[in-house]
């Protein structure tokens, strides 16, 4: 690292005397730094970027003999290994244009204050994405939001799977069609919107439906990710576990139960799979009261309950994830589900079994 600099999204505030906070105010990114003579805070300025180390080094060993030379190293190591630190000096990036540079410039300091991970280039999380496959399948409420946010942050390849036409009861939440589109194929709307929206990504589709692991092992094969953005057939999960764990392919999955939001995320042979937690939640059941639906439940026609925010944010939790499982930021939890209540904007949970079970059916 020729001239290190702290990240401008992790600049330094001091606390009274004897604190320093570094990263901000965001909870898994912030540090405390105890500091009671001000050598820290003086160190965490000279890394501004217009010096070089051995500059930085012998700054501040002038200005506080009471430090080492090996002390004021160690420190600087400290905070590079921490992913505070960055070369001001960085080459320009190879594989991004001066037009892409721009487009993702506001990502990459997203990325940036989100990452503390060493990296080659501040760029590196975008040149991730740009060489990255993702397939989505189903394009409805969930999946129109997740393909149009990984299109929009610069994946490589966004490959777009669904049987349907435009029906006028989805445009209350699926956000890539139009009025215009009513009775389009769903999966040609879609492809024509996205490619509008951003035309350096490969953004391709295909109208079928999904009718077994056998379809999905296909589509898993040639993509590094996998974004289950359908619910139908009840058992269309399932499948999609068993197809990536065939496969070794990462996969993610999003959809919602009225306003509680639901989404998983699995790499597998890291851990846990889908069916290593349906075994357990049946064992759980198995040991409740039997439960008695209401007598009127079958009289009722009870639609699909969604709109666009509980759509929107599955949709956007999916493409999080699978932005995560690309690049590894943030380094997110993986094998297992994560949900969020919209009632209390309180209530999120993570769920899933800390290892495998010998008796899961898909990877046991």
């Amino acid at each position: 690292m020729r001239r290190p600099r702290i990240k401008p999204e992790h600049l330094p505030v001091r606390h009274g005397d004897d604190r320093v906070r570094i990263g901000g105010i965001v909870r898994g990114i912030a540090a405390d730094i105890t500091d009671p003579d001000g050598w820290v805070w003086a160190l965490l300025a000279a890394l501004d970027g217009s010096r070089t180390t051995d500059q930085v080094v012998a700054d501040l060993v002038h200005r506080h003999p009471a430090r080492s030379e090996a002390d004021v190293r160690t420190a600087v190591g400290d905070l590079v290994r921490a992913g505070y630190v960055e070369d001001a000096a960085e080459p320009p990036v190879a594989g991004l244009t001066a037009a892409e540079r721009e487009r993702y410039r506001r990502s990459r300091a997203l990325f940036r204050w989100m990452d503390r991970t060493p990296r080659r280039t501040s760029w590196d999380t975008q040149l991730l994405l740009a060489g990255a496959r993702v397939v989505v399948v189903g394009i409805g409420g969930v999946g129109c939001t997740a393909a149009q946010t990984l299109v929009l942050s610069g994946v490589g390849h966004v490959h777009c799977v669904e049987p349907d036409v435009v029906e006028l009861s989805n445009l209350n939440r699926q956000v890539l069609f139009t009025e215009r589109d009513l009775g389009r194929a769903k999966v040609d709307a879609a492809v024509e919107r996205l490619r509008a929206g951003n035309s350096g990504v490969r953004v391709t589709g295909e109208r079928s439906a999904v009718d077994g692991p056998a379809a999905l092992r296909t589509l898993a094969t040639g993509f590094d990710v996998l974004v289950l953005a359908a619910d139908q057939p009840g058992e269309i999960r399932s499948w999609a576990n068993e197809a990536c764990v065939a496969t070794g392919t990462a996969w993610v999955h999003g959809g919602y139960h009225g306003p509680q939001v639901s989404c998983g995320v699995y790499r597998p042979g890291t851990g846990p799979c889908h069916e290593c937690a349906h075994v357990a939640e049946r064992e759980r059941c198995a040991g409740q009261p039997p439960l008695t639906e209401s007598p009127s439940a079958a009289r009722f026609d009870r639609p699909h309950a969604a709109n666009a925010v509980t759509a929107g944010v599955a949709g956007q939790l999916a493409a999080h994830l699978t932005l995560s499982l690309i690049t590894g930021v943030p380094a997110v939890r993986t094998n297992c589900e994560f949900g969020y209540n919209l009632v209390t904007l309180q209530d999120s949970f993570a769920l899933g079994p800390d290892s495998p079970r010998p008796d899961c059916p898909a990877c046991g």
